[in-house]
This record gives structure tokens, C-alpha cells and sequence, in this order.
């Protein structure tokens, strides 16, 4: 079986540092999906546009495979942020990127579909956790009645609790932001999206340092935060 990309996606994050770990956590950032050009076809669309939701199917296209191992290799456990990235849990029981096939799958909301763009129809979403020009392999719409079981039992997940960040902008650097800010996509949703993010708590959870600096790439912006007694900071924007 050989797959090809059918589209690419296109949103704020031009690296993995800040990523959602899963979609629909942060519903204010926004991101487009762009066709490869013979698939920008209004037809294959056609309906698409009575539905809330799609799946996305997408590669894992930044992960960087081990120095010196061997194409297709993979190890059996992984290490879940969830758990703090100290216990081990087998990888068909995580949603690690770091799978034998590395396939990301993404339940995305639709804002609206753009018909007519030099690019073809351009579908624009909301809630991504997927990197700018990440290659997205197909697209299914979300059925309630067939994907929603709010019922199910959800593992390790069930037991760990998991509180967001305060999240404290202080107003020059809002200004700063803001006047950053690319005219159109990402535009936006502005300010309110790039909270969200943050309160998620980009960090690895192996990382706890309270005078630790970390950057994060975001709309073209390098935001730089600490975090301490469950407040995160942002101290500078610089545009990029």
C-alpha cells in the first residue's frame, strides 16, 4: 500500500515546542487545510460544508528518527507526558508520535470552507495540534452517532488530573503582540488563542525549573515565558 499527501496543513506553529498534545484543547487556534493541487477539486468537498467536524489523518512529519537506527524501527513503550514522562506504557496505549507507522489522527472543527481561493477550495479549522506544512493524508467528517462515546473508560488518562495554567500577559507585551500579529489566518483569533496554548503547559514534564526561560515559536513570534507555582509568565516577544 503506498499513500501520498492530499493536502498540507497550514497554522501558527513552525515547530513541535508548544504544540497541543491533542486537538480540540486549544478551540481558538486556527489553522488551514490547503489541497496539493490535484486534489483541488470542489467536488471531492462536495457536502462537506453540512458537517461540524472532521478526522484528519496526517503524518508525523518532524519527528526525527534515532541516530544509527535502522528505517522502520520502533521501541514498544513510551513515556506519556500525562504521566509526568516518568512511567512507561505501551505505545498502541499512548498517543505518542513516536509509533511503527507515524500517523497522527485529529478530530478538527470547521470554521468555514473558502471556495474560491487561487489554491483551490481551502477548508480553514479550528483546534489544530498539527505543525505548519505538515502533510495530511486523507479526510473523513466526524458522525456523532459513530465517534462519540463520552461513556468510554479512558485508562491511565481517568486517573491522573490535569489542571491548566494561569496565564499572565503583561499589557506592553500584548501590544507587542498584537502589532506582531500577520494580517488574516492567524490574526484572528489573536491573543485568546495563544493563552490557551500556554495554559496547556507547553513544557516536557521533566522540566520543573521556576527560573527556566523557554521559547515558543508562534505565529511567526518567539514567546518567551517561566513558569512558577503553576503561573506561567510571558517575559518578551521578539517578531521573527
Amino acid at each position: 500500500m503506498e499513500i501520498q499527501p492530499i493536502a498540507q496543513f497550514r497554522g501558527p506553529f513552525t515547530s513541535k515546542f508548544g504544540l497541543p498534545r491533542q486537538s480540540g484543547l486549544a478551540p481558538q487556534v486556527t489553522g488551514q487545510i490547503v489541497f496539493e493541487s490535484e486534489f483541488r477539486n470542489r467536488d471531492a468537498l462536495r457536502g462537506l460544508d453540512g458537517f461540524d467536524l472532521i478526522w484528519v489523518i496526517w503524518e508525523f512529519s518532524a519527528n526525527s528518527r534515532r541516530t544509527g537506527a535502522p528505517a522502520g524501527s520502533w521501541q514498544p513503550t513510551v513515556r506519556p507526558p500525562r504521566l509526568g514522562g516518568n512511567t512507561a506504557m505501551g505505545v498502541f496505549a499512548t498517543r505518542s508520535p513516536f509509533r511503527p507507522n507515524p500517523l497522527g489522527l485529529s478530530a478538527l472543527r470547521i470554521d468555514h470552507i473558502d471556495w474560491e481561493t487561487s489554491e483551490g477550495p481551502v477548508i480553514h479549522v479550528l483546534g489544530g495540534d498539527l505543525m505548519d506544512g505538515t502533510p495530511i493524508y486523507d479526510i473523513k467528517p466526524y458522525l456523532p452517532y459513530a465517534d462519540a462515546f463520552p461513556d468510554a473508560r479512558a485508562g491511565f488518562v481517568d486517573q491522573t488530573e490535569w489542571k491548566p495554567l494561569q496565564v499572565v500577559f503583561p499589557e506592553h507585551l500584548r501590544r507587542e503582540f498584537a502589532q506582531g500579529l500577520p494580517a488574516g489566518t492567524f490574526a484572528a483569533a489573536g491573543i485568546s488563542a495563544l493563552e490557551q496554548v500556554l495554559s496547556l503547559d507547553p513544557r516536557p514534564h521533566y522540566q520543573q525549573d521556576p527560573d527556566k526561560e523557554y521559547g515558543m515559536m508562534y505565529a511567526g513570534m518567539d514567546i518567551h515565558f517561566r513558569v512558577r507555582d503553576n503561573i506561567l509568565t510571558i517575559t518578551q516577544i521578539d517578531k521573527l
